[in-house]
C-alpha cells in the first residue's frame, strides 16, 4: 500500500461515494481526486476529551465522503495531529485505506507538546536553541521560524503526530508573520531557504507536495506589510528547483466576509493585476479556501440575497457553499471537532456545487 494519497486510490475513495455525493463534490487536482469540503481541527481545548472528539469527527468525516483532513503541528500544541493520526487508524480497519486520504499539515510556529510547559522559556531554550534546531534570530515576532534545520524537525515530529511515512500537502504557516521582524529583501532568503528544503523533503519521500497557508499575505493590497507576491513565490520555487517544482498549494482564508481572493486584483502576473484566484490557475497552484464559516460567525443572519441566490434551508450551508463554489477554489475546510458538526456541514454534500453563473449572481446583486 502506497505511503501517501494516490491518484488510484482517491479515485478509488469517490467511486466509493458514486450516488451519495453530489456531482461537482470530486474534484481532480494534481493527479489527486479531491472532495469540495475538507475538516479542519483548529479549535478546541488541548484535553483527552478534544482529542477523542477529533478522533471521532475525523471517522464520521471520512465515512461520509470527505478525504481531505487539515491541521498543523501547533493546534492544540500537537494533538490535534495524533487526533487525525488516531483516526487514519482506524479508518484503515474500516476500509479507507492510506492512498484514498489527503493528509494536510503545516509547520512554523513554535509549539510546546501536549500543554504549555510550567517554564515555556525553558521548554524552548532546552528542546530547540541549545539543540541547535533555530538560532535566536531565526526566530519572527518571537513565535514564527521557517528555517530549514526547523521545518526539518517539525516535518519529523508531525510524521510522527500522525503515524505516516509520508505528508501530503505541508505547507509554510503563515510565513507573512517573518515580515514583522526582516526587511523584505531578507524574507526572500529565507523563503527562498526554506522552498529549497521542502524541494529536499519531497525527494527523501517525506512530502508530496508543498504550499503556504497564509491570512493575510494573499489578501491584502499589493503596498501592505504582510503581502506576498503569488509569481514571485512560483519564481523563488523555479530557482531552486527547476521549472516543475512541487508547490501546488495555496490555502488562504476565503468566506462570504472575506471574498477577496475573488475579488480583489492584487496580483500581478505576466505584467497584469489579476485575483488570486486567477493568478493561482495561471501559475498552476491549487487554491484551499480555509475560514468557510468564520468560526461560526456566518452561520446565522446572513443577508436575504444570500438566500435568494443560493438557496438551501440553512445559513450555514449557504456559507460553506459560497466557499466551495468559487471558480478556483477546489476545496473549503470547516474546522469540524464533533460528529454532530460533521452530520450537519455534510449535508451538503448531496447538493451540487453552485455552477459558476449562480455564484456570480452574488456580486452582481452586491453590485
Amino acid at each position: 500500500m502506497p505511503d501517501h494519497a494516490t491518484p488510484e486510490g482517491t479515485r478509488r475513495f469517490a467511486e466509493k461515494f458514486s450516488g451519495r455525493a453530489a456531482p461537482g463534490h470530486f474534484r481532480k487536482q494534481n493527479g489527486l481526486h479531491i472532495s469540495s469540503i475538507g475538516i479542519g481541527t483548529y479549535l478546541g481545548n488541548p484535553d483527552e476529551r478534544t482529542d477523542a472528539a477529533y478522533t471521532e469527527a475525523v471517522v464520521a468525516a471520512v465515512s461520509a465522503g470527505v478525504n481531505i483532513l487539515d491541521s498543523a503541528i501547533n493546534y492544540r500544541f500537537q494533538r490535534s495531529e495524533r487526533s487525525i493520526g488516531a483516526a487514519l487508524k482506524r479508518l484503515a480497519d474500516l476500509g479507507f485505506p492510506r492512498d484514498e486520504i489527503v493528509v494536510c499539515t503545516k509547520g512554523g510556529y513554535l509549539t510546546p507538546d501536549g500543554a504549555v510547559p510550567a517554564d515555556p522559556g525553558r521548554y524552548f531554550l532546552e528542546e530547540y536553541l541549545q539543540r541547535g534546531i533555530f538560532r535566536v534570530e531565526d526566530v519572527a515576532a518571537g513565535i514564527h521560524c521557517m528555517s530549514p534545520r526547523f521545518l526539518q524537525d517539525q516535518i519529523a515530529r508531525s510524521l510522527r503526530n500522525l503515524g505516516v511515512d509520508c505528508i501530503d500537502v505541508y505547507y509554510l504557516h503563515n510565513p507573512e508573520t517573518q515580515l514583522s521582524a526582516v526587511a523584505r529583501g531578507e524574507f526572500h532568503e529565507r523563503l527562498r531557504a526554506a522552498l529549497a528544503f521542502l524541494e529536499s523533503a519531497v525527494i527523501a519521500r517525506q512530502i508530496r507536495f508543498y504550499g503556504l497557508a497564509t491570512w493575510n499575505a494573499f489578501r491584502v493590497a499589493r503596498n501592505a506589510p504582510e503581502y506576498i507576491s503569488l509569481a514571485e513565490v512560483v519564481n523563488l520555487a523555479r530557482e531552486v528547483a527547476g521549472e516543475a517544482p512541487r508547490l501546488r498549494f495555496v490555502q488562504l482564508p476565503f468566506n462570504l466576509a472575506m471574498p477577496e481572493a475573488f475579488v480583489a486584483a492584487n496580483q500581478i502576473v505576466d505584467g497584469a493585476a489579476t485575483s488570486m484566484t486567477e493568478a493561482a490557475q495561471a501559475l498552476g497552484i491549487t487554491l484551499v479556501a480555509s475560514a468557510s464559516l468564520l468560526q461560526a460567525q456566518l452561520t446565522r443572519n446572513l443577508p436575504p440575497v444570500i438566500t435568494e441566490v443560493l438557496g438551501l434551508d440553512s445559513d450555514l450551508h449557504r456559507a460553506l457553499q459560497f466557499a466551495r463554489s468559487a471558480p478556483g477554489m477546489v476545496t473549503a475546510l470547516v474546522g469540524m471537532s464533533r460528529v454532530a458538526h460533521v452530520e450537519e456541514n455534510l449535508r451538503l454534500l448531496g447538493v451540487p456545487p453552485a455552477p459558476r453563473e449562480q455564484f456570480l449572481q452574488l456580486f452582481d446583486s452586491a453590485g
